[in-house]
């Protein structure tokens, strides 16, 4: 097989992973929050594993380490405002909202990179809104998992701006270690607040059951360790422009396998689609036109 065209294959497989993991978070009896106590736990020793076999230091200075952990902590509860999302509505829902992730960016990360904002972005971000305004018009049942989807989505949109200019000084198996490290960190602590306020006198759920313990090691080991550790290696031979184009394709992937693995229960009106729709077609312009107008400064700057 072409090599490219392999990697081509293999960045849609990692995309396919990551879109599965919705459904992994209603096929785990485990609360959200318990849930992503349990990944980012067993994700962290798995990374941990690598750098042993590898025999690398997995070290980091003690400042850079603080501002690591930190984001693990919006990482963790961007993970389990996700989970609880898909949990008080459905896959398909959760995922919906979460297609407005680089949407989220493109607002962020002018704030955080003192950028200016482009007004192609604000363009798709309206069409964004009326997406999200034909779903919430129509599936009103669903807007309590559709909000946690959105707030997810914002949480995404800043750990992935801050991880941005993070890789350009550290590893990135080495933040994916104190970020795992902070996460499981933050969802302990969090525990605190949950077992008291949000669990009406049942506690914490620590026992797994049937086939948990299954579904969160593919969870742990193969949608984070092994799909981050793919998409690193990849990120060397693809253009930014190819992946990001391609990580897109996320929610259309994640609520096809919703569809398909959990039936019934994921089969929505025919507004939500459109809705969704609106969402996925303003979301695949955006890196079109992000790099039709990087190209266009390249041709005014050379002329």
């Amino acid at each position: 097989m072409n090599p490219t065209l392999k990697d081509y294959l293999m960045l849609h497989f990692i995309v396919l992973i990551w879109g599965f993991s919705a459904i992994l978070g209603l096929l785990i009896s485990l609360p959200a929050l318990e849930l992503v106590f349990y990944r980012t736990l067993i994700a962290s020793i798995g990374v941990a594993f690598l750098f042993l076999i590898k025999k690398e230091s997995i070290l980091i200075p003690a400042p850079a380490m603080i501002k690591v952990v930190a984001t693990g902590f919006v990482i963790a509860l961007h993970w389990i405002l996700f989970f609880w999302s898909a949990r008080v509505s459905t896959a398909s829902v959760c995922l919906a909202g979460m297609a407005t992730t680089s949407l989220w960016t493109a607002l962020v990360e002018p704030i955080i990179n003192r950028t200016k904002v482009k007004w192609y972005e604000v363009g798709l971000g309206l069409m964004v809104i009326s997406g999200l305004l034909v779903i919430f018009s129509f599936e009103t049942g669903y807007w309590l998992g559709l909000s946690m989807a959105l707030v997810s989505a914002l949480l995404s949109a800043v750990f992935s701006t801050i991880n941005g200019r993070l890789t350009q000084r550290h590893d990135p198996y080495q933040i994916t270690f104190y970020e795992m490290a902070g996460a499981c960190l933050f969802s302990l602590l969090f525990m605190l607040v949950y077992s008291q306020f949000m669990t009406d006198g049942a506690g914490i759920q620590w026992s797994w059951i049937g086939n948990d313990w299954f579904w969160l090691f593919v969870l742990s080991g193969i949608c984070t360790v092994y799909a981050f550790s793919v998409s690193v290696e990849l990120m060397k031979r693809l253009s930014v422009f190819t992946v990001n184009l391609t990580i897109n394709l996320e929610p259309v992937y994640g609520i096809i396998l919703a569809v398909l693995i959990l039936g019934e229960s994921e089969k929505m009106t025919s507004q939500f689609y459109l809705g969704t729709a609106i969402i996925l077609v303003s979301v695949l312009f955006y890196p079109v036109f992000n790099y039709w107008n990087k190209r266009r400064k390249v041709v005014r700057t050379l002329g």
